[in-house]
C-alpha cells in the first residue's frame, strides 16, 4: 500500500510554493507516496480574522493516519500555529521533512542563505561601488529573512557602511509589501539609495514597477536585487539580478529522504542545497538575456496565451459568484457548485462540510449567540453533499473527519495527490474542500478567488438559514402561547382567517367551540398556582390529544379556550366534545395530582356571511358554555344535597 504524506503549506498561489509543490508531485507519483496537501491563503487579506479561519485547515489532520510529513512552515507567518503543527507531529511519531526552517529532530533541506545574501551584497559594493542602500526584508520572526538580512547588514559592516533603520522595511514576502516599501522609502525624506536589496524575487519585481511608474529608471537611478529567481521568464521589466535556488529539487528531495526513512536506506538528516547569485540587467551588469527577435515573439505568445487562459477562467469564475451569491437555499447553491465542478474537471472532489455548519445567531432558548461561541474547529463528523468521483456523484455519505475523505469503489487506484482547502467565514470553521487532479490550476490568484466567493457565499446562505430560523422564532413568539405550547390568539386567528373567509363566500358551516377549565380557583387555593398552572396545561395537551381531523384550536386567555372547524355537523361536534371528555377521564385516571381535572364546554354551528367576525361566534358558543357550567353546577348542588 502507498504510504501516506501529509504536506503542509500556505500561500500556493506563490511561486516559491509552487515550485516546490511540483517538485513534491513529480517525485511523488514516481516513489509510489500519496500526498495530502493542506493549504490555505493567508496574509493577502489584511484581516487577521480571515486568516485564523484559513489556518483553520492545519488543525485537519491527525498525523497519526499518516506514515510521513514534508513541512513548508516557514510559508506560516503565524508562529503559535507553526509551534501547534511541530507539536503535533513530535506527538504522533512520524518522520518530517522541514524545508528551509531547520527544526530539531526533523530532516532538514535548506539553503544557506546567509552565504548567497553575502554575496549579492559584496557584489552590489565591490563590483559597482554602491554604498547607500535601502532593504526590503521578510517578517522579522521568519528564519530565512533573519538570515538574509543579518548577511546583508554584516557585509555592509565589514566595508565600514551603515544603514538607518528607516532604510528596512519589514514585509511578508509578497508583492504588495514590494509596492508599499517603496512607497514608503520615497516619502521617508531620506537621500534616495543607490541599491534596494530584497529578500525575495516577488517583493523585488513589486519593487521595480512601483519605481518606474514613479520615474526612476533601473538600474541607471536605482539598482534592484532579488532572491530565489523565480521570475527566469523575461517577463518583468527588467532582468532581475537574484539567487538561484533549486525549488523543484527541494520537493523532489523531501519525498526522497521520506522513501529513504520508510526503507531504511541510511542518509543525512540534514541537506544544503547549492545557490548561484544571477547578475543582470537590474544592478546593471548586462542588458536582457533576449537579444533575438524570435523569442520575444515566442514570449508575446506566450504571455498571450496565458492572458487569454485567465481571461476565459476569470469570466466562469465570475459567472459561478452570480450563481452561487444568488442561489435562494442550500439546494440551489449545491446544483450551482456540481454545474462549476464539472467545469473544473477534476478526478475527484468532495465538499465536507461540519454538523454545525449552518448554527443559529439565535439558540433554542432564544439567547443571541456570543462571539466566542462560534464554532472554530472541526466537527468529529463532516457531512459531504457533493462528492465527485471520475465524472460521477455520489449521494450524501457522512464520515468521521478523521477519514478525510469517503471510501468510494474508483477513488482507490493509483498515486494521488489531493489539496485540501478550508470553508470558513471569518474564524468560523464551516468544513473543507478536497480535490484530486484537477484541470484548473491551483497555485493562482483566480484559484484563491474562487475559494474566497465558494466561502462567502456559503456563508449568506448560512445566515439565510439563520434569518429563516429567526423570522420563525418571532413567528412562534407572535402566534405560540409560551405558557401552554399551543395557538394563542394571534396564531388561532393567523391559521383560521383565510378558512372562514372561504366559508362565508361558499356557504360552509363552521364550529366554534369555547372551552373553561371547571374549579381553578379551588385548585389554585388548595395546592397553589403552580399545580393550577398544570392544570391549564393539562387541558391544552387534552386539546392536543383529541384535536386530530384539522381542527384548530388556542388558548384564548387565562383558563379558556377555543376550538374552530370547518364543515362540522352537529354530531361532529358532539364527538369531539365526548373526545375531549373522555381525554380528561384518561389524565384523571393517569395522574395523581391530587385534584380531578373538569372542562366545560359550547358549540355552536353557523353558517358565516360575508364580512362576519369570526369572534361573534365566540361569544355565541361562550354564552351556550355557560349555560352548560350552570346546569353542571345546579346539578352538582343537587347531588350534595
Amino acid at each position: 500500500m502507498n504510504k501516506k504524506i501529509a504536506v503542509i503549506v500556505a500561500g500556493i498561489d506563490e511561486t516559491y510554493q509552487s515550485s516546490i509543490l511540483k517538485g513534491i508531485q513529480s517525485s511523488a507519483s514516481k516513489l509510489g507516496l500519496n500526498c495530502f496537501i493542506f493549504a490555505s491563503f493567508t496574509g493577502v487579506m489584511d484581516n487577521k480574522s480571515h486568516d485564523f479561519g484559513e489556518m483553520n485547515i492545519f488543525k485537519l489532520p491527525d498525523f497519526k493516519a499518516f506514515d510521513g510529513a514534508i513541512l513548508l512552515t516557514n510559508t506560516i507567518d503565524y508562529q503559535p500555529a507553526v509551534s501547534d503543527i511541530l507539536k503535533r507531529i513530535i506527538s504522533a511519531g512520524i518522520p518530517a521533512v522541514s524545508i528551509d526552517n531547520d527544526v530539531p529532530g526533523l530532516f532538514h533541506i535548506g539553503i544557506d542563505n546567509c552565504s548567497a545574501m553575502r554575496e549579492i551584497t559584496e557584489h552590489f559594493i565591490k563590483v559597482h561601488g554602491f554604498n547607500r542602500f535601502n532593504y526590503i526584508s521578510g517578517p522579522a520572526d521568519n528564519p530565512e529573512s533573519a538570515d538574509r538580512l543579518g548577511a546583508f547588514l554584516k557585509v555592509l559592516d565589514e566595508n565600514g557602511l551603515t544603514i538607518e533603520d528607516d532604510r528596512i522595511f519589514y514585509g511578508d514576502f509578497r508583492g504588495a509589501s514590494g509596492k508599499a516599501a517603496v512607497e514608503y522609502f520615497l516619502h521617508s525624506g531620506d537621500p534616495l539609495p543607490q541599491a534596494i536589496i530584497c529578500a525575495n524575487d516577488v517583493m523585488a519585481a513589486a519593487a521595480v514597477n512601483s519605481l518606474h511608474e514613479a520615474g526612476y529608471l533601473i538600474p541607471k537611478e536605482i539598482a534592484v536585487s532579488g532572491f530565489d529567481n523565480v521570475f527566469s521568464n523575461h517577463n518583468l521589466r527588467v532582468e532581475l539580478t537574484s539567487v538561484d535556488r533549486p525549488l523543484l529539487q527541494s520537493g523532489r528531495l523531501a519525498c526522497k529522504m521520506l522513501f529513504n526513512k520508510f526503507n531504511d536506506i541510511k542518509q543525512s538528516s540534514s541537506v544544503t542545497l547549492n545557490m548561484s547569485p544571477r547578475f543582470t540587467e537590474s544592478c546593471g551588469c548586462k542588458d536582457s538575456a533576449i537579444h533575438d527577435v524570435k523569442e520575444y515573439k515566442e514570449l508575446n505568445i506566450a504571455n498571450y496565451s496565458r492572458i487569454e487562459s485567465m481571461n476565459h477562467y476569470m469570466s466562469v469564475f465570475n459567472r459561478l459568484a452570480c450563481e452561487l451569491n444568488g442561489a435562494d437555499n442550500f439546494d440551489d447553491y449545491i446544483i450551482s457548485m456540481k454545474n462549476f465542478i464539472k467545469f473544473m474537471d477534476p478526478e475527484e472532489f468532495y465538499f465536507c462540510l461540519n454538523e454545525n455548519w449552518d448554527s443559529q445567531f439565535i439558540e433554542d432558548n432564544g439567547n443571541i449567540r456570543k462571539k466566542e461561541d462560534i464554532p472554530t474547529a472541526y466537527t468529529e463528523n463532516v457531512s459531504i453533499p457533493i462528492a465527485y468521483c471520475k465524472g460521477e456523484f455520489f449521494d450524501e455519505v457522512k464520515i468521521s473527519v478523521r477519514e478525510l475523505l469517503p471510501k468510494l469503489p474508483d477513488n482507490q487506484e493509483g498515486e494521488k495527490f489531493y489539496y485540501f482547502l478550508p470553508l470558513h467565514f471569518g474564524e468560523r470553521c464551516l468544513g473543507y474542500m478536497a480535490t484530486n487532479n484537477c484541470r484548473v490550476s491551483l497555485h493562482n490568484a483566480m484559484f484563491q478567488s474562487w475559494c474566497i466567493t465558494v466561502n462567502n457565499s456559503l456563508e449568506n446562505i448560512r445566515k439565510r438559514n439563520a434569518l429563516d430560523y429567526a423570522v420563525r422564532k418571532l413567528g412562534n413568539l407572535y402566534a405560540q402561547d409560551t405558557f401552554s405550547g399551543i395557538y394563542n390568539r394571534n396564531g388561532f386567528v393567523l391559521a383560521t382567517t383565510e378558512i372562514f373567509k372561504n366559508c362565508a363566500e361558499t356557504a360552509r358551516n363552521i364550529m366554534l367551540m369555547f372551552i373553561d377549565l371547571d374549579g381553578l380557583k379551588g385548585i389554585n387555593d388548595t395546592f397553589g398556582h403552580a399545580v393550577g398552572d398544570e392544570a391549564i396545561r393539562a387541558v391544552a395537551d387534552v386539546l392536543t390529544r383529541s384535536c386530530t381531523e384539522g381542527e384548530i384550536f388556542c388558548r384564548f386567555g387565562g383558563d379558556e379556550f377555543i376550538v374552530f372547524a370547518a364543515d362540522f355537523s352537529d354530531e361532529d361536534a358532539r364527538q369531539l366534545t365526548a373526545k375531549i371528555q373522555e381525554n380528561i377521564l384518561w389524565f384523571n385516571n393517569a395522574s395523581d395530582n391530587g385534584y380531578e381535572l373538569s372542562a366545560s364546554t359550547g358549540y355552536v354551528i353557523a353558517v358565516p356571511k360575508m364580512g362576519e367576525d369570526l369572534f361573534r361566534f365566540v361569544t355565541e358558543a361562550d354564552k351556550v358554555m355557560y349555560e352548560t357550567k350552570r346546569k353542571k353546577k345546579k346539578s352538582k348542588h343537587l347531588r350534595e344535597r
